[in-house]
């Protein structure tokens, strides 16, 4: 969604793992309410120049920054929330814009969970990518979702009216709460990077293992429960069989590679010696 270099892009690994210990194991309500949750405050704290600034103040320390996050947000948002928003205040950012980009990613992704869980995250990645195709393809579309005349109420009528009941709820909602939020972009800007975060929740919860031999329906059972069980959400395994690993498995699920591979073993030991 986001591209970062150095310290944030360092802090936006770190508050991606903050997610997934926050998201293991809830229902996919709890998982929406936390989206729906950290896109009011996206809102806010993108409108302010002042708040951004707060919260990336070097001179501020992480308790004091959450004493403004309470101050501003406590009793409005749930606690799971709350919690996510003072760990992405207590990092370092590179500007004040990027920890917002970072809220919206976060934001995309619990709602992308919600539909994880429900067995729909890859109807809605799919369906994202349609819309996008829909507006470049349709300028009257495109025009009717980036006029500034309508206001986002109407938008969201129009977006009802079309495609609920024909796309993933979790969709319609991760496509009004763009619009809600545009942040002085166009609509497609938004919607693709609104897709781009959902492929990386995709991607993070698509397991791809190679393997030396196929593996039996209690081999991949096991697998995917430990591996379900380190994300605390639903994975999918993609299983290659590829000889040259000799032995072992190898598990990527986006940036994250566990190798457990004779080959790789064979390569440690080859280093350790060379020493």
């Amino acid at each position: 969604m986001i591209l970062m270099g150095g310290s944030s892009r360092q802090s936006l690994v770190a508050l991606r793992g903050t997610l997934d210990k926050t998201i293991s194991g809830l229902a996919s309500k709890d998982c929406a309410a936390i989206s729906k949750d950290l896109f009011v405050a996206l809102l806010a704290v993108d409108s302010s120049v002042a708040l951004r600034r707060a919260f990336t103040d070097p001179a501020r320390d992480a308790g004091s920054k959450a004493e403004l996050l309470s101050d501003l947000f406590g009793g409005k948002l749930g606690s799971a929330a709350q919690s996510l928003l003072a760990a992405t205040v207590a990092l370092r950012w590179s500007s004040s814009i990027q920890m917002v980009d970072a809220i919206e990613q976060i934001a995309v992704e619990a709602e992308a969970s919600a539909a994880n869980i429900d067995g729909e995250l890859d109807r809605v990645h799919d369906e994202i990518f349609t819309f996008n195709r829909l507006l470049v393809e349709n300028p009257d579309l495109r025009q009717a979702f980036n006029t500034r005349s309508d206001s986002q109420e109407r938008k969201i009528d129009l977006l009802n009216s079309i495609f609920a009941g024909k796309f993933s709820a979790h969709t319609v909602t991760l496509l009004a709460h763009a619009f809600s939020g545009l942040r002085g972009r166009h609509v497609e800007r938004t919607v693709v990077a609104y897709s781009h975060a959902v492929t990386e929740r995709l991607n993070r919860v698509n397991a791809h293992v190679r393997s030396a031999v196929e593996l039996t329906d209690a081999q991949k059972k096991k697998l995917n429960d430990a591996l379900t069980k380190y994300l605390g959400q639903t994975v999918h395994l993609n299983v290659e069989i590829d000889p040259s690993v000799l032995g072992g498995l190898s598990v990527r699920f986006e940036d994250e590679i566990i190798d457990g591979t004779i080959i790789n073993r064979l390569a440690e030991a080859g280093r350790a010696l060379a020493v």
